[in-house]
C-alpha cells in the first residue's frame, strides 16, 4: 500500500509544474475512469463527465468546456471526445489520449450500465439516448469516432497516445507520453468489480494527498 507521504511527494514532484492540458478523447466505458484515477495520481486536476443532463448540451458544450479548461488540467468522459478538434485548435500543444476497447465488450458494458436510460448527452452523441435496442447505432458511432481521431492525428504521433487497458497498457505508455516519472503503484482499473474495494482506497489516498499538497503550498 502506498503511504500518504509518498503520494504527497508525487503531487509535489508533478503537480506544481503542470502546464500541458491532457484531453481523453476515447468514448466512455473504454477505461476513462481508470485513466482519471491514474492522472490524479500523477497530480493532475481531473474533471469529467460534464454536462451530461444539460438539455441544450449541443449549444452549451463549448462555453462550458472552455470554462472548465481554465480550472482543470485533464479531462475525460463526455463531452470531451466529441470536441477534440475545437480543443486542439484552441489549446495548441495539448496532449490527447484515445482509449480503445473491443467493440463487442464496449457495447455490452454500455447496455449493462445504461440500459434504456436516456440522457441529453447520449442523444447528442449517438442520435438516440439509450444503448439498449440501439446497439448497432452505438457501435457504428464508436468505431467511426476512433477512426476519425486516428486519422486526424496520423501525422502528429507526439500529440496522441493510444491506449488499450485490456491489452495491458498502463504506466509505461502513459508516463513516457506525458514525460513524467512512473509512480511505484499499480495502474488503476477503476471499474473492475474485483478491484472496487482496492480502487476506493486508492482514490481516498489520492484525494488526501492532493489536499495535503494544497496545504503545503499554502504555507510555503
Amino acid at each position: 500500500m502506498v503511504r500518504i507521504s509518498e503520494l504527497c511527494v508525487m503531487r509535489l514532484n508533478h503537480g506544481l509544474t503542470m502546464k500541458t492540458k491532457v484531453f481523453c478523447v476515447g468514448f466512455h466505458k473504454t477505461g476513462t475512469t481508470s485513466l482519471a484515477v491514474a492522472l490524479e495520481a500523477l497530480g493532475y486536476r481531473v474533471t469529467g463527465p460534464n454536462g451530461v443532463n444539460d438539455p441544450d448540451i449541443e449549444n452549451n458544450v463549448l462555453p462550458m468546456a472552455y470554462d472548465l479548461v481554465e480550472r482543470y488540467d485533464a479531462f475525460q468522459d463526455n463531452p470531451w471526445p466529441i470536441i477534440y478538434k475545437e480543443l486542439d485548435a484552441k489549446y495548441p500543444g495539448s496532449k490527447f489520449i484515445l482509449m480503445l476497447r473491443n467493440p463487442e465488450s464496449w457495447i455490452k458494458s454500455q447496455v449493462r450500465h445504461f440500459g434504456r436510460e436516456e440522457t441529453p448527452m447520449r442523444t447528442w452523441i449517438y442520435g438516440i439516448g439509450c444503448p439498449e435496442g440501439n446497439e448497432d447505432t452505438y457501435v457504428k458511432r464508436f468505431e467511426d469516432h476512433n477512426r476519425e481521431v486516428l486519422n486526424y492525428f496520423k501525422n502528429r504521433p507526439q500529440d496522441l497516445l493510444v491506449m488499450d487497458l485490456a491489452k495491458g497498457d498502463g504506466w509505461d505508455k502513459l508516463c513516457i507520453f506525458l514525460e513524467v516519472a512512473i509512480p511505484n503503484i499499480a495502474f488503476p482499473h477503476a471499474n473492475k468489480a474485483s478491484d472496487r474495494e482496492t480502487q476506493t482506497a486508492s482514490k481516498v489516498f489520492i484525494r488526501v494527498k492532493n489536499f495535503l499538497s494544497r496545504l503545503t503550498r499554502r504555507f510555503t
